[in-house]
């Protein structure tokens, strides 16, 4: 760290404090050439997300996207507070991961888990639009799904008619 004052690369800390909920180091320094002190803040370096879309782009992950594509599929189903923990569940769960890069398609599929266990009918209408449904038979068949995976054991599928 080089002194503001003389250009001094040589000096002393004098005190360290965390600050913002221990994100940021305040280091109070001084300079051993002309004595004057100077703070510096360090902060860990994140290496960013990166999103992998169907056509190789890559971009920046953006927490908003998540948001918005949640928030078109649950309309007012939804409370909004229910629907940004879905969003902080999902950023929380993509910065875990050790990969940096991630597919639209894996961060599509956490969303899809998420509004699955929230609201059926939500999980639908993301689905149809991330699965690119083209005709009824495509929603015909995941409610299907839908409906088998919460009919209790030995009761078999749904009577259609």
């Amino acid at each position: 760290m080089r002194c503001p004052w003389c250009g001094s690369g040589e000096n002393r800390v004098v005190d360290s404090r965390e600050s913002r909920e221990g994100a940021v180091i305040r280091r109070r320094r001084q300079c051993a050439r002309c004595s004057r002190r100077f703070t510096s803040y360090e902060t860990v370096e994140e290496v960013p997300l990166v999103v992998v879309k169907k056509d190789g782009a890559r971009e920046p992950f953006d927490r908003e996207k998540v948001l918005t594509g949640i928030r078109r599929a649950c309309g007012t189903r939804i409370a909004e507070a229910t629907i940004e923990a879905i969003a902080a569940s999902i950023r929380r769960r993509v910065s875990r991961s050790p990969e940096r890069e991630l597919s639209t398609a894996e961060i599509g599929e956490l969303v899809m888990e998420a509004l699955k266990r929230e609201d059926h009918v939500s999980y639908v209408r993301f689905a149809s639009v991330y699965r690119d449904f083209q005709d009824t038979d495509d929603f015909v068949t995941e409610i299907r799904s839908l409906l088998h995976r919460r009919a209790p054991a030995g009761a078999g599928p749904p009577d259609d008619g």
